[in-house]
């Protein structure tokens, strides 16, 4: 088994597109009306406008109610995106903070209000 992707169900999802795409600085590919996806190594983030979960799978998702999970990103310079981000007007839950296992870590929230982590690892430990 291979764990391919996350998909966030959304209401409005060019913000969302244009959120991710400013954070990751990756562009996103559209290979259908109401869907997106961005590529990273190793995982694929797609983001889903909710009409399509109305279409096609009603009632299993609901848009901008996650409460629990929390969308993770490892980068080598989270003081980067602190800057990039901020400066973008974006919800800062935690400024950067040195965690006390030695991450360095920058809380967010995208548009739908879903809690984002970015991280780096201390050096010992980066691989």
């Amino acid at each position: 088994m291979k764990f391919a992707s996350v998909r966030v169900v959304t209401e409005n999802l060019d913000a969302l597109v244009e959120f991710y795409e400013r954070l990751s600085d990756l562009g996103a590919a559209r290979p259908a009306d109401g869907f997106a996806e961005i590529r990273f190594e190793g995982v694929v983030l797609a983001i889903s406008s909710e009409h399509l979960i109305k279409l096609f799978n009603v009632g299993a998702a609901t848009a901008a109610a996650n409460r629990s999970a929390i969308l993770e990103f490892e980068v080598e310079d989270v003081d980067a995106v602190f800057e990039r981000m901020s400066a973008a007007g974006t919800d800062i839950v935690m400024p950067t903070t040195l965690m006390p296992w030695g991450n360095r870590s920058l809380l967010l929230r995208d548009p739908d209000g879903n809690l984002v982590n970015i991280f780096s690892r201390p050096k010992r430990y980066a691989q």
